[in-house]
This record gives C-alpha cells, structure tokens and sequence, in this order.
C-alpha cells in the first residue's frame, strides 16, 4: 500500500457554524447582551486582579533574586565538650561532620560559638566567630583561636 492509496473510514467533522439561522438562530447560544454576547469578548483573569492588590516592594534590589544571606548557626562551649574529643580543630566542616551543625542550601554554615557552659577541653578554633566571653574561656582553658 502507498502513501496515496490511503483513504478515510470517517468523514472530516465539521466545526458547527453559530448564528446564521437554522437552530442557533438569534443570540446563537450566547444569552442575552453584555459583554460576553458580544465578538472579540475577552474577560480580564480575574488572577490579574489579585497581582495588582499586592503591594508591591518598589526600589532597586526588592523583587530581584539575589542570593539571600546565610545566617549563622550558634554552637555553645557546653556542646562543643560534649561533641568534640581534646586536640581537635574545630571548623565549620569538622562541626557538620560530627551533627552539631547543618548544611543551609547545601553550603556549610557560618558557625559563632557562645560562652553558654564551661570548656575543659583544648582546642584549635579555625574559621568560626566567636563571642568576647568564648575566646577567654577557650584560651583559659589551654585552647588557641586562629
């Protein structure tokens, strides 16, 4: 069989033709006057409606997506001997590795630790902010901020 021998089994249906008499006469199916009776109707999305009621942040760099800030996770001292062994470096990566603390849109934290609790334990503190109060006691008690 070739591509021109083919023929239909149905018939093209034709796409019914309004308002010029016959049993759609009149309005032809679309009630009675106003806006959606007439041709070219079309009706503002009332989605539009809501958009335009919100307020709006007017100004340079509101509605942009810029990346957003990662806030810092807080690690108190009281956590830190509980969850560190003497001698280590503590660093964002050796913090998330132990679970104290986690990934913020799959980057590592920037970590502050707090003088919340007493430290007995020595340790190296490498890329961390920390409190006036939480240096003192980390050196008091034998360990270096680096």
């Amino acid at each position: 069989m070739q591509l021109h021998q083919l023929s239909r089994t149905t018939k093209n249906a034709k796409k019914k033709l309004v308002g010029r008499g016959g049993k759609r006469g009149k309005t032809a199916g679309r009630g009675t006057k106003g806006q959606s009776a007439r041709a070219g109707n079309k009706k503002r999305p009332h989605i539009r409606d809501i958009i335009k009621k919100i307020p709006k942040l007017r100004g340079r760099g509101k509605n942009s997506n810029t990346p957003t800030k990662v806030p810092s996770q807080v690690v108190t001292l009281t956590q830190l001997e509980k969850y560190m062994d003497t001698g280590m470096i503590v660093s964002p990566k050796t913090l998330k590795e132990k679970g104290v603390v986690k990934n913020h849109g799959g980057k590592l934290p920037v970590v502050k630790i707090l003088a919340t609790g007493t430290v007995s334990k020595k340790f190296t503190i490498e890329r961390c902010l920390l409190s006036a109060t939480a240096r003192v006691a980390i050196e008091k008690a034998g360990g270096t901020v680096q």
